[in-house]
């Protein structure tokens, strides 16, 4: 645990703290349910982050990230090549875009959202059989923040992780009761409106259609699905850091309450929850894979006072270190040519995803992100 208390007196009970907590296992709602009225020091992000020096929040609430109307895509030609260009706008110059007339029922995003929040709001007790920091080799996994033991401040959330795709089917007698119909039908729809996207990204690269299904970007789902209780504190801490995604693109379903908000030109910008519709965003593995024609946006989420904030996120790489060791990802060839050399070396995913997880993606001044692609740059 990183020092963030004057003296080892500090840092003891700092880490005294994170480890009662974890052993508690009823995670930042278990802290809601106590009573609290402050937060502890283990969530305070005051102390070292300064990030707000830099990137302030835009004022400005015309500004906001693209929505891309998907009506009518298999109806007209025209509606389809408006919609490739839409996206290749987006990509570029954003990372982000809201989809509305997706496809996927409201009645299944509502429902989807009301099972992850059954989840979080059911006796601890319940909820203890599934917590792990097995990231290696379980399906399903509840705890508070991944990086519990090794972030100098933690955030503001629960999470109920699910991993599943061509390689992991899933298996529903080991998903939780309360969300076990849903999550496998909502991930399954995931699954099939993503490759849709696919689709119009290798467009908009001037690619087949079928290029970035074909090797290998729709193949897996790593879902997160957090649940941000009310905060006491909400200046003092994060529901998430600021950090660009470890996939080739992530697909949002997130509730009214709001609290996204996404970076561009330097300022923070807040996504305004639009209903029915689905955030799609770039991650770091199509930025580089395109030779940063598409660009991987920092994103965050601020805490609130009401809450709780309820979202899911579909997360598409391969988790597994059985699947994504040995594939190798690097600027495609079709992309390429004297004017536009590769920027990147090939990797594997498991690379990338071990490079999040070490201190190596740390900024080295207080004004720079966290940032692992620049870790692979030729």
């Amino acid at each position: 645990m990183v020092v963030t208390t004057a003296g080892a007196g500090g840092d003891i009970r700092l880490k005294n703290e994170v480890t009662a907590f974890d052993e508690s296992k009823a995670g930042v709602k278990g802290l809601v349910d106590a009573g609290v009225s402050n937060i502890p020091l283990m969530f305070n992000h005051k102390q070292n982050n300064k990030l707000e020096e830099y990137f302030p929040v835009s004022t400005n609430s015309n500004i906001e990230i693209p929505l891309i109307d998907l009506a009518g895509l298999n109806e007209d030609a025209s509606v389809r090549s408006k919609i490739i260009d839409e996206v290749r706008n987006s990509s570029e110059k954003w990372g982000f875009f809201q989809l509305i007339n997706h496809g996927v029922e409201t009645s299944v995003l509502g429902e989807m959202i009301n099972g992850i929040r059954k989840f979080h709001e059911q006796d601890v007790e319940a909820k203890k059989e599934y917590y792990t920091r097995d990231y290696n080799t379980k399906n399903v996994l509840y705890n508070s923040n991944y990086n519990l033991h090794q972030a100098s401040a933690v955030c503001w959330r629960d999470t109920l992780t699910f991993i599943t795709g061509v390689y992991r089917p899933p298996k529903p007698q080991e998903l939780p009761p309360t969300c076990r119909d849903i999550m496998i039908k909502y991930t399954d729809k995931m699954m099939k409106l993503g490759k849709t996207i696919y689709e119009f990204l290798s467009e908009a690269l001037g690619l087949n259609p079928n290029y970035l299904n074909d090797i290998g970007c729709a193949d897996g789902i790593f879902a997160p699905c957090h649940y941000h209780p009310a905060c006491p504190e909400p200046d003092l801490t994060m529901g998430a850091t600021a950090h660009a995604d470890v996939s080739f693109i992530t697909i949002l379903l997130q509730d009214k309450i709001g609290g996204l908000q996404v970076l561009h030109e330097n300022q923070w910008i807040d996504v305004t929850p639009v209903p029915g519709a689905l955030i799609v965003n770039i991650g770091d593995l199509l930025q580089l894979i395109s030779n940063d024609k598409f660009v991987s946006a920092y994103h965050r989420v601020v805490a609130k006072k009401e809450g709780p904030r309820i979202s899911v996120a579909c997360i598409f790489r391969t988790h597994h270190h059985s699947e994504n060791s040995s594939k190798r990802y690097g600027p495609i060839p079709e992309l390429l040519s004297e004017e536009n050399p590769p920027i990147y070396r090939q990797i594997t995913v498991k690379e990338i995803i071990n490079l999040k997880l070490s201190e190596k993606t740390q900024p080295q001044n207080q004004n720079l992100l966290p940032s692992a692609l620049h870790q692979f740059k030729l």
